[in-house]
């Protein structure tokens, strides 16, 4: 959504930016569901050497708070939209409304889906940071247990 100051109010352009994020956003909702649904079905290998139990409580701490973001931001922009009486598009469909009408409601939960979002860089930029760490300084198997194999 950043990008959509770069284009004039009602333009065509600014128009189709914020429906593919609305789109992106709902996506990452789904992606992030069938995600955690995989992962309560199957298990994941262990890190190896094991990391103290204080950096194993804080990296679970800090992947609920990435889930937490992944399925609250899309959850949050939906709210917005149908609380300013917009449909929410989606790939040619138009999604219920959550929420009826409300100009409060709409302004809380953008006041709320900007804050997260601001927070989230700092989030994202963490979880970054720590998979390095782990892979140069504590040199166990973090980075190798994410890749996909074929």
């Amino acid at each position: 959504m950043e990008f959509r100051g770069a284009f004039e109010r009602g333009s065509p352009e600014r128009e189709l930016v914020k429906s593919v994020h609305y789109m992106a956003g709902i996506l990452v909702l789904v992606f992030t569901v069938l995600r955690l649904g995989f992962r309560s079905r199957h298990s994941y290998p262990a890190i190896v050497p094991p990391p103290p139990v204080w950096l194993h409580k804080l990296a679970a701490l800090v992947h609920l708070a990435l889930y937490g973001m992944l399925i609250g931001m899309p959850l949050l922009g939906w709210v917005i939209l149908s609380a300013e009486g917009h449909a929410v598009p989606f790939f040619g469909f138009e999604l219920p409304a959550l929420v009826a009408p409300d100009d409060a409601l709409a302004g809380m939960a953008e006041e709320i889906h900007e804050l997260i979002a601001q927070l989230g860089y700092g989030l994202i930029g963490l979880h970054a940071v720590a998979a390095l760490y782990h892979h140069y300084v504590q040199k166990d198997n973090t980075l190798s247990r994410m890749q996909l194999k074929g």
